[in-house]
């Protein structure tokens, strides 16, 4: 009993890691809704793998792109290089900027 409380379960460790994934992907959406004014969805609306730009998905545009650029600086604190190929592919879609973030905040 004793090394059961010291040592969490097998795979304790990975759905902890899940489940701060999808609270970074809620908030995420959330910061997606408030910063473009999208006051008609919620974030069950927007798929985590549902493009954000182009025709398809959310159909955002280049200037809504500017806008959450922005606003992923300011709520997470970190700049953007607006340059990279890799901060663009980071935009797909929530899942994609979910691991970017996550991957920036070390």
């Amino acid at each position: 009993m004793f090394i059961r409380e010291k040592f969490p379960p097998s795979g304790t460790h990975k759905w902890e890691e899940a489940n701060k994934m999808n609270d970074l992907k809620q908030e995420i959406k959330q910061l997606i809704i408030d910063s473009l004014g999208l006051e008609d969805l919620t974030p069950a609306d927007i798929g985590d793998e549902e493009a954000l730009f182009g025709d398809s998905g959310l159909g955002l545009d280049s200037v809504d792109a500017l806008e959450l650029g922005l606003a992923v600086q300011k709520h997470f604190g970190f700049q953007l290089d607006g340059e990279s190929q890799e901060l663009r592919d980071s935009f797909a879609n929530v899942s994609t900027l979910a691991a970017f973030v996550q991957k920036q905040r070390g």
